[in-house]
């Protein structure tokens, strides 16, 4: 774990707390986008669960929608889910809201707890990777665990 950088080993130590035994993994190359996580780790653009933030256009609260790698997320969609109109997060909202920069917002662990939203794509995948708190930092898992670590709700969110 030393040879994390301080904002993956945080991660690291989240996942601790849960103690289902995740290791965060750092990769040299970038893994900010799906493509780019899933090149890195040798697995499916759709396994790549990515951790998008939105804001409650009344509330102003987080919304996590965490997407399959190959989805649009129908924004239209998540607001009928939800109960309220959602825009794009600001990088400034989302390090406020979360801790984490865009690209490396892990499922879990955030300043203020979201409300979650789970893409049901990934229900059907035996195994999935997320961010770890950096662009270059991910971590396994089951969707199960997905849904289990972040209580969020397995929904149709997907454009199309």
């Amino acid at each position: 774990m030393t040879d994390l950088t301080p904002s993956a080993r945080h991660f690291q130590e989240v996942l601790d707390g849960i103690g289902l035994g995740h290791r965060v993994v750092e990769h040299s190359d970038s893994t900010r986008t799906s493509e780019d996580a899933a090149a890195a780790i040798g697995c499916t653009v759709a396994q790549i669960a990515k951790s998008l933030i939105f804001r409650g256009k009344e509330s102003g609260r987080p919304v996590l929608v965490i997407a399959s790698g190959v989805n649009r997320v129908d924004e239209k969609a998540v607001g009928r889910l939800i109960g309220e109109k959602i825009e794009r997060a600001d990088p400034g909202f989302v390090r406020e809201k979360t801790g984490y920069a865009i690209g490396g917002v892990p499922p879990i662990g955030h300043a203020e707890p979201p409300l979650v939203l789970i893409d049901a794509d990934l229900a059907v995948l035996e195994t999935i990777w997320a961010a770890a708190g950096t662009p270059n930092a991910v971590f396994r898992l089951t969707p199960a665990e997905l849904v289990s670590m972040t209580g969020g709700r397995v929904e149709t969110v997907r454009k199309g």
